[in-house]
C-alpha cells in the first residue's frame, strides 16, 4: 500500500487567507482607532476584539485535536468554549451598550464577524500547513499507520 499525496493548500488560497485576514484586522483597527467614545470604552472594546480573536485560534485548535482524537480533560474543553462564548458574548454586549450612531455599531459588528471568521479560516490553514510539513518528516510506515 503507497501513502497517498500529501495535500498541500495553493499559493492563491494562502494568498486569498492571508489577505482577508489582512482586510478585516485593518477595517477593525480602524473602527477601534476613530472610535467616537471614552477612552477606557475604546480600550473594552479593544480588549474584546482581542479577546475574541485569541479564543478563536484556541477553539481552533481544541476542535482540530478532537478530531484527530487528542483526548483533553473535561475541565479544558470548558474552559475553552466557555472562553469562546464569553469573549463573543462580552464583546457583543459592548458594542450593543456603546452610545454611537447605529451605522457605527453596524460597521464595527459586521468588521467583528469578518475578523472572527477569518481568523477561523486562517487557523485551519495554519494547522493544515503544519499537518502537512510533520506528515512530510513521518517515515512511510508510520505514515501508512497513521491514515487509518
Amino acid at each position: 500500500m503507497t501513502p497517498s499525496p500529501v495535500l498541500r493548500d495553493t499559493s492563491a488560497w494562502k494568498a486569498q487567507v492571508w489577505i482577508s485576514f489582512s482586510i478585516a484586522a485593518c477595517l477593525c483597527g480602524t473602527g477601534l482607532a476613530w472610535l467616537p467614545v471614552t477612552p477606557l470604552e475604546q480600550a473594552f472594546m479593544v480588549m474584546g476584539y482581542v479577546f475574541c480573536l485569541s479564543a478563536v485560534f484556541v477553539l481552533s485548535k481544541f476542535v482540530r485535536d478532537k478530531a484527530a482524537r487528542l483526548d483533553e480533560t473535561p475541565m479544558w474543553s470548558l474552559v475553552v468554549w466557555s472562553g469562546f462564548g464569553m469573549a463573543v458574548a462580552l464583546t457583543g454586549w459592548g458594542l450593543w451598550q456603546m452610545s454611537v450612531a447605529p451605522a457605527y455599531k453596524a460597521y464595527l459588528m459586521v468588521c467583528w464577524l469578518f475578523l472572527i471568521s477569518s481568523a477561523f479560516t486562517l487557523a485551519k490553514m495554519l494547522r493544515d500547513a503544519h499537518d502537512v510539513r510533520r506528515a512530510e518528516r513521518m517515515p512511510v510506515p508510520e505514515r501508512l499507520s497513521a491514515q487509518q
